[in-house]
Formats: structure tokens, sequence, C-alpha cells
């Protein structure tokens, strides 16, 4: 699986409208959480930022909404933000631009959100221009990704990928499912408590 932990600057400067960090002198960092919501791996997340003071981001597929409508509101009901994700978890680049804008509005039908992440960080530059003004969301990325997806990663490598990439301001991709769930549990709390013990701060994304 070919991938890069950090966002490389070609990129960001190409898709330069989009968000890929949120620049800050303070120690705060951005959880975010692609794919949910899903019952387990989701009330997993949500008691640990509970128990270490934290807020995120979760960037939900609409389907996964209307599929699990109280965790869904157990999110907003604990003051994190959401995201639109698409319904089904569409790949911008292998999706006719129609097709792909009606899969967003069929997801902002169960998320109500001025955010929006592309399903495998695809989406051509034509998309990233039309989803703000037709939408009014912005399009954010990540700069730091912990590869808790990729089967062929152990959770040790996982959990450095994100503490050896990481610095203030950063916006750090994990996944609230039942692929990536087994690397969550993991690499989480120890992701909290090592950058807490460091005196950072986790926060929501509020654009």
């Amino acid at each position: 699986m070919l991938y890069m932990i950090r966002s490389p600057w070609i990129l960001k400067k190409i898709f330069r409208s989009c968000i890929w960090e949120i620049p800050s002198k303070e120690k705060i960092l951005y959880l975010t959480f692609d794919d949910g919501p899903n019952p387990e791996a989701t009330a997993f997340v949500l008691d640990t930022l509970k128990l270490y003071n934290g807020k995120a981001t979760f960037f939900c597929l609409g389907k996964n909404v209307a599929e699990h409508p109280d965790m869904y509101a157990r999110i907003l009901e604990e003051g994190h933000a959401v995201g639109n994700h698409t319904y089904n978890h569409l790949n911008g680049w292998k999706t006719n631009d129609k097709k792909y804008f009606d899969d967003i509005t069929k997801a902002s039908r169960y998320i109500d959100s001025g955010l929006f992440r592309p399903p495998y960080g695809k989406i051509s530059t034509l998309q990233t221009k039309y989803i703000p003004k037709a939408f009014g969301m912005k399009v954010v990325m990540w700069s730091v990704l912990s590869g808790d997806f990729d089967a062929g990663l152990t959770q040790e490598k996982c959990l450095d990928n994100v503490l050896l990439s990481s610095k203030k301001g950063s916006i750090i991709v994990f996944h609230d499912s039942a692929k990536a769930y087994s690397k969550l549990k993991y690499v989480l709390p120890r992701v909290m408590e090592h950058f807490g013990n460091e005196g950072y701060k986790f926060d929501k994304i509020n654009l």
C-alpha cells in the first residue's frame, strides 16, 4: 500500500485552497476520525477523548450516520465537530462530478457541517473549487496520516507515524472503523497521553 505519512509540499501547493494544517503558536493538535460512526470504534474514541479532556473532528459517511444515528448524536452532544465525507465513500478521481456532488448532497441530509474531507484524499482541482461555492464547505485534508487502515502496518509503527510527524497545528487522521479498530485501541490513548504530558491540547476544527 503506497501512501505518505506527511503530506508532501507539492500537493499542498497544487491544492492550496484546501486546509492541510492550522498554524498555531500554541501546543494544539487536531485529531480527526474518518469513515464512522461505528458503534464500537466511535464509542471507544469518544470515551478516550473524554478521558483525556480532548475534542476532535469526525468526518462521517452519510450511510453510517443513517445506520447509527444515536452514535452520531453522541458525537455532537459531547461537543465534537463533524464533517461530510460523502455518503458512499466515493473516490473523486474515479467518480464523475455529478455523481460525486450528488453523493455529497445526499450525505448533507444527515450531516450538517461546513467541513468536507474527500475519501482517500482523492479529489480533482475542479471539485475543490466547486464544493466551497456550491455547498459552502471548506475542504479539509491533513498533515499527518496515522496509517491505522493499513493491514500491513504494526500498531507500533502506526504510533511512531503520529509521534514523530506531529507538531503544533497538525491535523492528524485516524479511522473510527471496524477495519482500523484494533490499531486505534493501541495508538489513540498513547498518542493522547504522550502529547498531553508535553502540554498539548486536542481541539476540534472550527473554521
